[in-house]
Order: structure tokens, then C-alpha cells, then sequence
């Protein structure tokens, strides 16, 4: 497990005797023991909170601060070791890196900067790709693990969009939803439909979305329907009653079934439309 907070360092633990724990609860009577970090990072020159391990390579984590600086780390016989040069390119904050699902040199980051940046683990100085992407922060990135061309991005400026990686331009993403009246905080790819992902949002709402649905010209919408109008067809579902969401995640196992956290707790659910 790695985490990276204020302080900071960066930790890497291992908490496998907290899944005993789970499994034997009353083994436990007399609490858990200290648990200590297993390598830590104190490099990073300001605090941070963009975390990901590759999908690709075990042991390799990204990690980036609000100094805009992405540190490498790697497996190696005795534990990690990081790569003291870090990937220079953003202006501002780093708030979230994802890594290509399907080629494990390649990884994507967002910024306060308002751009989206495509690295080369090889190149340091510079970024391969990068756009402008939003009109505020970019808070939140997903790869699409099923077609790895396709990016998602959430931003400060209220709005998601689905990016092409291979026509990647500023002005040209292939989907633009503006139907959050907060900052997007969290999103995520469906991680078997490749149609389908889940955001949150500072409105306390989690929406889920089918980009494969369309609008159906020939139904009018009337009375009591008539703002139905509004709502984008691709929108399948609506979660609320939750305060400040700041993190959602799909259940790798289970088809439909979310997890999301906020200030308020953790709520467990399947949409029923899923």
C-alpha cells in the first residue's frame, strides 16, 4: 500500500496483517500492533496526493506533489529506489498520474496548470503530448482500461471530458458533459464496459454514465417530463445523500457496484440500473 500526505514523504506499508485481522477478529482483542512504513520517500520538496502503482510492472509507483515535481520508484532486491530526477513539465500542482493500462513505459498526468500531459518513463524534460484541457484545474484522470486510446478528465470548471489519444488537441475532445454544478472530485472507467464510467462531484452527487446511449428524437417530452430535456441521455444514474465525495471506485468483481467515500462516509451501493 503506498500513501503520500501533508508531511511530505511518501510510504509504501505492508498491511497484510490487517487482512488477518478481518479474517480472525477475535485474535485481536488486544488491538493491532505498530505498524511501520517499509521504505519512505522524503525527497518530494512539497506535500502531495498523486499516487498510482503500474499495471504493468510489480513494484512501480508514480508520485506527484504540489510542486509539480513526478517522482519514479522502482522494485529492487532490498526494497525501492527512486529516481532522484523527477518529470519536469507542469507549471503547477500535480493532482492525479494514472499509468497506461497497456504499455509500461507511459503514463498520464494532470495539473493545476489546466493541462493533460502523455510521458515517456525514458524522458524526463518532456512530456511527449500535452493539451490545454480544461478551463480551471484538472483534479481527476482515468485511462480507459479496455481501449487504451480513450482518457477521461475532470475539472475544477464543473465539466468531464472524454479525450482521444489518438487525435489529442486542445479543442477537440470527443465528449463534453456539463451537468455537475460542482468541481469534479473523482471518476473512473467501468472496468469492464467500455462505454460506461462514475464521477463525483463537489454538488454531492455521483453520477453514473453509458456513452453509448443517444437521444430519442421521436420522444416528446410533455407535462410533468418537460425538463426531462435536460438531463443528457447518456446520464443512467444519480447517487445522493452523501456530503463532500472525494473519492469513487468500481468493484473489479462485482458488475455495477461502487464504493464511494465522503465527508460524511462510506456508502456501498449498486445503481439498479446496472
Amino acid at each position: 500500500l503506498a500513501t503520500m500526505s501533508e508531511t511530505k514523504e511518501a510510504h509504501i506499508w505492508d498491511v497484510q496483517h490487517l487482512l488477518q485481522a478481518l479474517d480472525s477478529p477475535s485474535s485481536q482483542q488486544g488491538g493491532l500492533p505498530t505498524t511501520k512504513p517499509l521504505f519512505t520517500f522524503t525527497g518530494h520538496p512539497a506535500e502531495g496526493y498523486a499516487v498510482d502503482w503500474s499495471p504493468k510492472v510489480p513494484g512501480r509507483l508514480l508520485t506527484g506533489d504540489c510542486s509539480k515535481h513526478i517522482y519514479l520508484w522502482e522494485r529492487n532486491e532490498s526494497g525501492w529506489s527512486v529516481d532522484k530526477t523527477p518529470f519536469n513539465g507542469h507549471s503547477d500542482s500535480v493532482e492525479d498520474i494514472q499509468w497506461s493500462p497497456k504499455e509500461a513505459g507511459v503514463f498520464a498526468s494532470c495539473s493545476v496548470d489546466k493541462t493533460i500531459r502523455i510521458w515517456d518513463t525514458r524522458k524526463r524534460k518532456n512530456s511527449m503530448l500535452f493539451v490545454a484541457a480544461h478551463r480551471s484545474d484538472v483534479n481527476v484522470i482515468s485511462w480507459n482500461p479496455n481501449k487504451s486510446h480513450l482518457l477521461l478528465s475532470g475539472s475544477d470548471d464543473h465539466s468531464i471530458k472524454i479525450w482521444d489519444l489518438r487525435k489529442f488537441k486542445s479543442s477537440s475532445p470527443i465528449g463534453h458533459f456539463k451537468y455537475h454544478m460542482g468541481a469534479i472530485t473523482s471518476l473512473q472507467w467501468h472496468p469492464t464496459e467500455d462505454a460506461m464510467l462514475a464521477a463525483a462531484s463537489d454538488d454531492n452527487q455521483l453520477t453514473v454514465w453509458d456513452l453509448a446511449l443517444e437521444a430519442d428524437d421521436e420522444q416528446k417530452t410533455v407535462g410533468a417530463n418537460a425538463n426531462v430535456k435536460d438531463i443528457p441521455p447518456q446520464l443512467l444514474f444519480v447517487h445522493q445523500g452523501q456530503t463532500s465525495i472525494k473519492e469513487l471506485r468500481f468493484h473489479p468483481q462485482i458488475p455495477g457496484l461502487i464504493t464511494s467515500t465522503a465527508a460524511t462516509g462510506l456508502n456501498i451501493f449498486k445503481p439498479c440500473n446496472l
